[in-house]
């Protein structure tokens, strides 16, 4: 089957769809000095130096390096993945003060002012990225949006357009990123940017750490953001005695045979293990359709709430919090099928398999890092920029509770169970260790297997803990996503401040009522948070 438009391949060469964007050529903006540098030219070009050595972006040696193995297995046709991050801005975008920043840290990063090259004349030649320099006029597209549009309904509009982004191929004889200024007033902002960039550059913790670097504080411009720590939930220390040694062998054994089933599940689900057909499960092709981002806006301190009083983690209630709002929809689009008058429709689906395709930063250093410690380039570096993810299978808990608290100890009892398994770090080794014997067609094959097995995407991650500025525009919040692998579904927690942004990416024609499934998350928390007060 060929591919339709949105699997671009690494041999296109020409900007496509270009009567739906339009890219500005030869704006008269004087980028040398930053915004505001007045006349000292000399001071403004040492503080825009030292920030630069300070976010980890300084000048490197020109160069070529290879591509990782997940780098690789991001550019093949099924798994042709782009993230999408969308920043609301509480001002007008003032278009000088963002080329000025972009010049001045994301064209000097390494992966950024990147191409992936490719000899196809020479065999078993990896593919490797090679310095070139950036126009940014290539990199920042100002969309014409349509004005009664976005009169008539502008976060539609933003919507809309955020979502066409995954039909457009990119040109990968450039750097593979892109900044889409929205300058169009929502419910929630002033003005919009849209970073598009391609997985192969990246995993979500590089992009969040670039992005990080990229900002500075609201409270003190000066600075970089403070990083969020590290979210703790471990097993409590045990004391040194003969009771805590017989435990920490125990656990050892417990981790061992953890391992073992959960990677005799794992390959399983990559050859034959697959999910129930429910109305979340995607169908042959899902990757290449046009996918939906939409988004609503959560409450981090109800989150919280709920892990105090449950003695849990921030991770435990989102998981709770999915299967609660998965068995209200699932419930409600199959009650018509299922119930024909005799019986409890919700008991006749104990054995639902419902399963996701977890992606876990597998960085022996938890947590966010500053862009300068993810750029260093020893070898001893536990935190280095890329794709440093493995991946688990995360089952998901359907069904019909009186109690919503349920939902979060089954939440719990998941999350705790994969805690002590190396499911995640034998994911990566073993896809590293087949790339290498196999090839990387091999490794593609096993993991579109666990995709197309399994029914959706889930992930979560943390973003700055105090407001920021990009570029002197202050964000007001942070919506990030995925498209371009094999599910119907992705749903992605995005926290900033005191906020938690609940994020899907869908199949725009399986999910048309997609903002129905965010209300079922929306009310899934209040009735937890509810609970959990009492």
């Amino acid at each position: 089957m060929d591919p339709p438009p949105t699997a671009d391949t690494a041999a296109s060469s020409t900007p496509t769809s270009s009567s739906l964007r339009k890219r500005t050529t030869g704006l008269s903006v004087n980028t040398s000095p930053p915004p505001g540098g007045g006349g000292g030219g000399g001071s403004s070009r040492e503080r825009e130096r030292k920030a630069r050595q300070e976010a980890g972006m300084d000048d490197v040696e020109r160069g070529e390096e290879p591509m990782s193995p997940a780098g690789r297995l991001f550019r093949e046709t099924h798994f042709n993945c782009y993230i999408v991050a969308l920043l609301g801005l509480g001002s007008p975008v003032d278009v000088a003060a963002v080329r000025a920043g972009l010049e001045a840290t994301l064209v000097r990063h390494p992966r950024f002012s990147s191409v992936q090259v490719t000899d196809d004349a020479r065999k078993n030649v990896k593919p490797r990225w090679v310095r070139t320099t950036v126009n940014l006029d290539d990199h920042m597209v100002f969309p014409d949006l349509d004005p009664a549009a976005t009169s008539a309904d502008p976060d539609r509009a933003v919507e809309d357009y955020v979502s066409s982004l995954s039909t457009l191929p990119m040109d990968h004889s450039r750097p593979l990123w892109e900044l889409h200024v929205l300058d169009v007033p929502t419910s929630e902002a002033a003005a919009a940017v849209v970073l598009r960039m391609h997985h192969s550059l990246g995993d979500g913790v590089s992009l969040i750490s670039l992005l990080m670097a990229c900002t500075r504080s609201a409270a003190d411009p000066s600075r970089l953001p403070a990083l969020p720590p590290p979210s703790s939930g471990g097993p409590p220390r045990q004391p040194a005695c003969l009771l805590a040694l017989a435990a920490w062998v125990w656990s050892l054994l417990v981790l061992a045979w953890n391992t073992v089933v959960d990677v005799t599940r794992f390959v399983a689900t990559s050859w034959f293990l697959r999910d129930t057909r429910t109305p979340f499960m995607g169908t042959q092709g899902v990757e290449f359709r046009r996918k939906r981002f939409v988004n609503c806006t959560l409450s981090l301190d109800d989150v919280k709430s709920v892990k105090n009083a449950m003695k849990c983690t921030v991770n435990d209630v989102l998981i709770g919090v999915t299967s609660a709002a998965l068995s209200r929809y699932y419930f409600r689009k199959t009650a018509s099928s299922d119930d024909t008058g005799g019986g409890d429709s919700r008991k006749s689906h104990k054995n639902i398999r419902l399963r996701s395709a977890l992606l876990v930063n597998i960085r022996k250093t938890p947590g966010l890092h500053t862009l300068a410690e993810m750029m260093d380039s020893s070898k001893d570096n536990a935190v280095k920029w890329g794709n440093q993810i493995g991946y688990i299978v995360l089952p998901f808990h359907i069904a019909m509770h009186d109690d919503p608290l349920e939902y979060i100890r089954q939440g719990k009892k998941t999350a705790d169970r994969k805690k002590r398994s190396l499911e995640a770090v034998f994911t990566y080794w073993s896809g590293n260790l087949v790339v290498k014997l196999l090839g990387i067609k091999a490794a593609a094959a096993l993991c579109y297997g666990m995709f197309t097995n399994t029914t959706m995407s889930f992930s979560s991650l943390a973003g700055p803990a105090e407001k920021v500025e990009f570029y002197g525009h202050p964000i007001v919040y942070i919506a990030t996503s995925v498209y371009g692998h094999p599910h119907a579904l992705t749903v992605h927690f995005q926290s900033y401040m005191n906020i938690m942004k609940l994020v899907f990416a869908v199949d725009d024609e399986q999910f048309p009522d997609s903002h129905q499934l965010l209300d079922d998350f929306a009310e899934s928390l209040r009735l937890v948070r509810q609970a959990a007060s009492v």
